[in-house]
C-alpha cells in the first residue's frame, strides 16, 4: 500500500490557495495532460494572455508546474514529483469527470493536439523517405528494440532520460517500464513529432524539451537509465556527450548507447550529415571508462545482408559503479564495525 504523504498546515494552505480558483484548477487539469504553451491555453480557455500568464506564475510559485523554454516558446506542464503536486493531483481526481466546463476544456484540448499532430506529421512526411532509406541499411528497428529491452532487463526504472530523442521512439518503447521520463532534442521540429507521438500513445509519464546534449538543462545525478540512440554519429565531439550523459546518472545508474559500427559508406557524410562513420567497440568503451562508467555488455546486431551497403548496429551498456563500490566498502568494513569475530 502506498504511504500517504503528509503536509504541514502551512503547506496545505499554500496548495489550497494556489488551486482554489476556477481558472487555475482548469489549468492544472489541462497541464496534467501534457505540455502546453500560453497560446494553447488562451485558445482553450478563451482568456487573455496576461491573465493566463498571471495564473501560471502563481502555480509556478506554488511548485505545481514546470516551465521550460524552447526557442521563443515556453512550455508548461504539471510537475510529476513533490508533496504539493501529489495533493493537487488528489484534488483533480476528485473533480467530477462529467463537469461541463472540464469536458469543454477537454474537447478544445483535443482540437489543439490534433492541429499539433497534423503539423508534426507534415514535417515527418517531408523527411520520412530519408529515414526509411537509412533503416533499410541496417537490422530492423524491431530487432534493435528487442535486444535493448533484453539488455536492460525487467527491473523497474524510476527516472529515464533519452538524449537526442527525435520522434520519441525510446520514450514509447520503454513506456510502462519507467515512472517518469524526459526526452531531450535540439530540433523543435523533431520535438513536435515526439509530442504528437506521446499524445497519440497517451503517455503521460514522459515529456520532451529542447536542450543541448553537451550542456543539459537538468539536475545532475537524477536518472537511473539514459539512452543515446543513433545520435553520436551526428556529433563532432561525441565523447563530450557521453561524459555529459554520465554526469546525469545516479549511483548505480546505467547508460545505453545504440549506434553504428565502423563502416565505409562515405555518402552518408554528404547526404545524411553523418560526421562519424560508426564507432568501434574500443572507442565507445574507452569514452565510457573515461566518464567513470563500467562497461557491462556490448552487442552487435548484423543486418544479415551480404551487400557492402549493409550496416551493423552496436549496443553498449555501462553502469555508474558508485553504488556497487559503496556496497563493497560496507561489506569489507562491516566485521570491524560489528566488533565480532
Amino acid at each position: 500500500m502506498t504511504d500517504v504523504v503528509k503536509l504541514g498546515l502551512d503547506e496545505v494552505v499554500d496548495v489550497l490557495k494556489a488551486v482554489g480558483e476556477p481558472t487555475r484548477l482548469r489549468l492544472l487539469a489541462l497541464l496534467a495532460a501534457g505540455d502546453l504553451t500560453v497560446t494553447d491555453l488562451t485558445e482553450i480557455l478563451g482568456q487573455s494572455q496576461p491573465r493566463i500568464s498571471r495564473h501560471l506564475k502563481l502555480l509556478g510559485e506554488a511548485g505545481l508546474i514546470d516551465r521550460y523554454q524552447e526557442g521563443a516558446w515556453a512550455y508548461f506542464r504539471l510537475k510529476q514529483d513533490g508533496k504539493a503536486v501529489m495533493m493537487a493531483r488528489t484534488l483533480l481526481r476528485h473533480t467530477a469527470e462529467k463537469d461541463s466546463v472540464l469536458l469543454r476544456d477537454g474537447e478544445r484540448l483535443a482540437s489543439v493536439k490534433r492541429i499539433r499532430a497534423e503539423r508534426a506529421q507534415a514535417y515527418f512526411s517531408r523527411n520520412a523517405a530519408e529515414w526509411d532509406e537509412l533503416r533499410r541499411l541496417h537490422v530492423a528497428d524491431e530487432d534493435v528494440d528487442k535486444a535493448l529491452i533484453e539488455l536492460i532487463g525487467p527491473q523497474p526504472i524510476d527516472s529515464f532520460l533519452d538524449l537526442g530523442t527525435g520522434t520519441g521512439r525510446m520514450l514509447q518503447l520503454l513506456a510502462g517500464h519507467y515512472r517518469r521520463a524526459i526526452g531531450i532534442d535540439a530540433s523543435r521540429d523533431m520535438l513536435a513529432v515526439a509530442r504528437a507521438n506521446l499524445d497519440r500513445s497517451n503517455i503521460m509519464a514522459a515529456s520532451v524539451r529542447q536542450g543541448d546534449i553537451f550542456n543539459l538543462p537538468l539536475e545532475q545525478q537524477d536518472f537511473d537509465l539514459i539512452t543515446i540512440h543513433q545520435v553520436l554519429h551526428f556529433l563532432d565531439q561525441p565523447q563530450i556527450a557521453v561524459a555529459e550523459a554520465a554526469r546525469m546518472l545516479r549511483p548505480g545508474g546505467r547508460l545505453a548507447i545504440i549506434d553504428l559500427a565502423p563502416h565505409g559508406l562515405e555518402y552518408l557524410r554528404d547526404e545524411h550529415a553523418h560526421l562519424r562513420l560508426g564507432f568501434s567497440h574500443q572507442t565507445i568503451s574507452d569514452w565510457l571508462k573515461l566518464a567513470g562508467l563500467d562497461v557491462e555488455q556490448v552487442q552487435d546486431l548484423h543486418s544479415g545482408r551480404e551487400s557492402g551497403q549493409a550496416l551493423t548496429v552496436t549496443i553498449w551498456l555501462a553502469r555508474d559503479p558508485r553504488l556497487l563500490m559503496a556496497a563493497e566498502q560496507d561489506r569489507q568494513s562491516s566485521p570491524i564495525l560489528a566488533g565480532r569475530v
